[in-house]
């Protein structure tokens, strides 16, 4: 009998050992690449792949002008610009000790909602859009997704009818006027804290030609959260914000993950801009962020 308990013992100790290393069979996960670098597995040089793996025994070569965004086995971003010859098990003494199931689940959202089968499967049967063809169409999602956590609201919008000039008319749930923006671009960026609007706890957004008031979208709601939403949000914001505090573009896209997955689009796509602006020359986060507008149906394919 205790011969088989000890066998029983060992069996289980050895199972574990083998799922810890199935668990930690990557170091790191390449999320964004840009510039021609390169990984060493084994004795080969082979071109980084976005998604691609690299494990503690690599070796990665990054060149001038290049950038590489990682995602360590923990979940923690991390951000490689300098040229240079990198061992992967350097870069890992780098990360802080201290795995996040929290994180991960986040990591695992993005990798999963960037993955080639979905951006495929998106290509193939696109996403429901708000508007028509005719339309100036403003990439907002519906009401039932409109709340807004933080205080920096991203509106982009696209027309078939015209170039612009545009005019941008806000008014409050009674329909009274609060702001009135007038702009050769097709962007504009609302601080929420600004006197003309932090009283309010929504606004409702509408983008015109300003030479033909016809050509004109939808009403767009923007609300700001309740205060017992805003303190949950604070609480789980709370549990990632140590590790992705730094304004680097990977953090802010992985930030942009984070928002999409608690259902705040709006604060996704602040996240995303911000993402490009730190980045501007890395074309993945460019096209990831098309790949999310259209995913949430919020512009046409």
């Amino acid at each position: 009998m205790k011969i088989s308990r000890l066998s029983m013992v060992i069996s289980f100790v050895l199972i574990g050992a083998a799922t810890f290393g199935q668990a930690q069979s990557y170091a790191f996960k390449v999320v964004a690449n840009k510039g021609n670098n390169e990984v060493k597995s084994g004795d080969s040089w082979q071109p980084v792949k976005t998604g691609a793996t690299l494990k503690p025994n690599d070796e990665i070569k990054v060149a001038d002008n290049a950038y590489i965004g990682l995602f360590h086995a923990s979940g923690k971003p991390m951000e490689i610009k300098t040229a240079g010859s990198y061992k992967v098990s350097a870069l890992e003494s780098q990360v802080s000790a201290g795995g996040s199931s929290v994180l991960n689940k986040y990591t695992d959202f993005i990798l999963s909602s960037n993955s080639e089968e979905k951006k495929n499967k998106l290509s193939a049967t696109g996403a429901v859009h708000r508007g028509t063809a005719d339309d100036i169409s403003v990439m907002l999602p519906s009401n039932q997704y409109s709340s807004v956590f933080n205080n920096v609201a991203v509106i982009r919008w696209e027309s078939n009818k015209t170039k612009g000039p545009f005019v941008v008319n806000i008014v409050n749930m009674f329909g009274d006027n609060v702001a009135r923006i007038e702009t050769a671009d097709t962007r504009i960026e609302l601080n929420l804290n600004d006197t003309r609007f932090s009283d309010l706890s929504a606004l409702l957004i509408e983008v015109s030609a300003k030479n033909d008031a016809k050509i004109a979208s939808e009403q767009y709601l923007i609300k700001k959260l309740s205060p017992a939403d805003q303190e949950k949000m604070k609480k789980s914001l709370n549990e990632i914000s140590s590790e992705v505090s730094e304004p680097t573009a990977l953090n802010k896209f992985f930030l942009a993950g984070f928002y999409e997955e608690k259902g705040l689009l709006i604060d996704a796509i602040a996240a995303y801009e911000e993402t490009i602006r730190l980045a501007p020359d890395v074309p993945f986060y460019a096209e990831a962020y098309n790949d999310f507008l259209i995913r949430q149906g919020l512009k046409k394919k």
